[in-house]
């Protein structure tokens, strides 16, 4: 990778999108269990962790999208881009919006362990330095608090959509059996 500031501002960019989805995904996941139960609230919170996920990574699409502007050329996406692996490895989490893939759960975490990791390496690599500069650790706990807060934030909007859905559908469902 590149050591440039610019490259660490790009990577501070990804963990502040999507370093916090592990973490809010062991919460989750630990306060729902791994009851069977898909069709009352805690069921619809862990089925919906992927969707919430995809909807950072939207976010984060048109982040790009608008850091890209007005130029969305091949050629600008490298010049802008530092990683543009990791980039691309973020944009990848727009699939999750896909219910095939969203049903694997574990894939999301997955993916959200790739930017988790950068965060344990600064925080390691901070801590066994003999030139211990603190600035760079409060740095990122910084980033990562705003990317908890932003994936929260995702999650509960996601979770709120999801129960407007399911009581528009009992209500559709209850109208037309009534014309019946």
């Amino acid at each position: 990778m590149d050591n440039s500031f610019f490259a660490y501002l790009q990577l501070l960019e990804l963990m502040a999108f999507f370093a916090g989805y592990p973490l809010l995904y062991a919460i989750i996941l630990s306060i729902c269990g791994r009851r069977k139960t898909e069709n009352n609230l805690w069921g619809r919170m862990a089925r919906n962790l992927p969707f919430a996920y995809a909807l950072v990574a939207t976010l984060y699409f048109g982040y790009v999208l608008k850091s890209l502007y007005p130029d969305y050329s091949i050629n600008n996406f490298h010049q802008s881009f530092h990683q543009p692996w990791l980039v691309t490895w973020g944009l990848i989490a727009t699939l999750f919006w896909l219910p095939g893939l969203a049903k694997k759960k574990i894939l999301s975490l997955i993916h959200g362990l790739v930017f988790f990791f950068f965060l344990l390496n600064d925080l390691f690599s901070q801590i066994t330095d003999i030139t211990f500069d603190g600035n760079i650790l409060r740095n990122d706990m910084k980033v990562y608090t705003t990317s908890l807060l932003l994936n929260l934030g995702a999650f509960a909007f996601v979770i709120v959509i999801s129960g407007l859905r399911s009581v528009y559908k009992k209500r559709y469902a209850q109208m037309r059996s009534q014309k019946k």
